[in-house]
């Protein structure tokens, strides 16, 4: 320490610090500005950088909300249109059914009606058979019966009597 006290000069000392003043003047006049100003403007883009980041952040968080949002619409709209679609086919087919009872009612009476008919058509057959085949075997006895001209007057004259009476 000795040494460094014994060559110590004042006169270069004085200069050291004049030019280290010199230095310092013109560090601050044309570098620490534009260092400075540097360091602001990435200091000032990081920070847009994070808000940019940030905004696209909930930016994604709102279109997520718009994504689910429409999901969930887009389900209960197909669930509408799946319980109208039930609903609707649910309709047809009571529809379908009530007509085709409707319609095997109708058969039904039809069928009725065509079987009273060919059944009184038939009846009406079997009584004329029925009286035909009376009105032939009345002809053959009667002719049996009245195979005299006595009988045939005596008949004459009962059926005459049953007239008047009546």
């Amino acid at each position: 320490m000795d040494q460094l006290l014994n060559d110590f000069s004042p006169g270069l000392f004085v200069m050291q610090l004049v030019v280290l003043g010199i230095l310092l003047f013109l560090l601050a006049k044309f570098a620490w500005k534009p260092i400075l100003n540097s360091l602001n403007e990435r200091e000032e883009g990081i920070q847009n950088a994070l808000d940019q980041a940030e905004n696209a952040r909930k930016e994604m968080q709102n279109l997520q909300a718009d994504n689910d949002r429409l999901l969930k619409e887009a389900r209960a709209e197909r669930d509408t249109m799946m319980k109208e679609a039930r609903e609707i086919k649910d309709n047809i087919i009571a529809e379908a059914k009530e007509e085709a009872s409707e319609q095997a009612t109708i058969i039904i009476e039809n069928a009725k009606a065509t079987i009273k008919q060919e059944q009184q058509a038939a009846i009406a057959e079997l009584k004329k058979n029925v009286a035909d085949l009376s009105i032939d075997i009345a002809q053959q006895l009667v002719r049996k019966e009245l195979a005299s001209q006595a009988d045939q007057l005596k008949l004459v004259e009962g059926m005459l009597e049953e007239v008047t009476l009546n």
